[in-house]
């Protein structure tokens, strides 16, 4: 599978996932606009990893190359955004009651925080993929975090890359302290919820009224 053919080939379903789950995702978050209702989702993202950071990662955990599609969850990978932290609890439970797919796997980052500082909800589905070749089942992960979380690890997942993953102690600790910071806004938030749910309700009101 070290070809160019052979992986554009493997890939194909993994992009399929990816695309398919972002419309069926954003397709929830329209649901509840049409409503008049708060969304617990925010912003939808997805990608496919690229062939060199999947054989770097399979080289770093011992995964021969054709074991990979089942050894490596997040070749496929969904990010969900909210505003809240109770948002991803309730995005959780809208995915579990969905039947498309089955969710194999549970990681409770905000609970259970890495060391690092890291917080969010990751769950590792086996989707149903539709292929020429007939279904497939590919593995898949699907991130939930809040717009504060998300900014946190997006410049932790930066920092990883320019230092190849021994980011320097001091800025670890920088880190650190921007993630407790960051989850006390998400806090402090969570304390005004229902204050911003309704200011968001009047303008969507409004907005609609100038529409008619």
């Amino acid at each position: 599978m070290e070809q160019n053919a052979n992986w554009s080939t493997f890939l194909v379903p993994y992009t399929q996932v990816v695309e398919e789950l972002k419309v069926k995702l954003r397709g929830m978050r329209t649901q509840y606009e049409i409503e008049a209702m708060h969304s617990p989702i925010e912003l939808v993202t997805g990608r496919v990893k690229p062939v060199a950071s999947i054989l770097d990662k399979a080289k770093r955990k011992g995964i021969k190359v054709e074991e990979i599609g089942e050894e490596l969850q997040d070749i496929a990978g969904v990010r969900v955004v909210c505003q809240f932290v109770d948002d991803i609890y309730s995005i959780v439970h809208l995915l579990k009651a969905r039947h498309d797919f089955n969710i194999i796997e549970e990681k409770d980052y905000i609970k259970n925080k890495k060391e690092s500082g890291y917080r969010s909800y990751h769950l590792i589905i086996r989707y149903p993929v539709a292929t020429i070749h007939g279904e497939r089942h590919v593995l898949a992960e699907i991130q939930i975090r809040t717009l504060a979380m998300n900014f946190w690890a997006t410049n932790e997942h930066s920092l990883n890359y320019k230092y190849s993953g021994q980011i320097p102690s001091d800025i670890k600790a920088r880190l650190k302290r921007a993630s407790e910071a960051a989850f006390q806004l998400d806090e402090e938030m969570a304390k005004i919820k229902d204050e911003v749910q309704e200011a968001q309700w009047i303008f969507h009101q409004l907005k609609s009224k100038k529409h008619e």
